[in-house]
């Protein structure tokens, strides 16, 4: 199964679906800000599942800014990241919220930078920003029962 991973798109829903044309998912998944484009995508690719979380600037929708998932029985704790203290500067609230949650992966977004790091059996990833005008990154997932890898890409 593979995942991808968005996050902070800003308004960039044409640069969503070239991650989507490139990666051919299984499954789509956006960290927040903002949310009425995981929307526009979902509507151009309604026949692929998409999950997401509400970041900073989603403040006026009723949406979750946290989620555990599972994928092919791992579990997956997504968050944009602005709700366990600075993670600009730590993500360690975060880390822990995903140990608490018995979560082999921590997705978060907010700090627009691209990120992946293993440690021990949890994989921490920032898939960074698909916005206009920045450096184009996105996140995947490769889930399988007997394989778990994350890795963030160049758009």
């Amino acid at each position: 199964m593979r995942i991808l991973v968005l996050s902070d798109s800003h308004g960039a829903v044409e640069n969503m679906a070239r991650c989507v044309d490139l990666v051919e998912p299984d499954h789509i998944l956006h960290l927040g800000d903002c949310l009425r484009d995981a929307e526009a995508l979902h509507r151009l690719y309604p026949h692929i599942p998409l999950d997401a979380v509400a970041g900073n600037c989603d403040w006026a929708l009723d949406a979750p800014t946290e989620r555990l998932l599972e994928f092919a029985g791992h579990r997956i704790l997504m968050m944009h990241g602005h709700t366990h203290g600075d993670v600009k500067h730590s993500d360690m609230a975060s880390r822990y919220a995903a140990a608490e949650a018995g979560a082999e992966v921590l997705l978060y977004g907010h700090t627009h930078s691209p990120l992946v790091d293993k440690a021990g059996e949890l994989w921490v990833m920032n898939p960074g920003t698909c916005e206009y005008g920045a450096k184009l990154t996105y996140g995947v997932i490769t889930a399988t029962r007997d394989k778990l890898e994350c890795a963030t890409y160049r758009l």
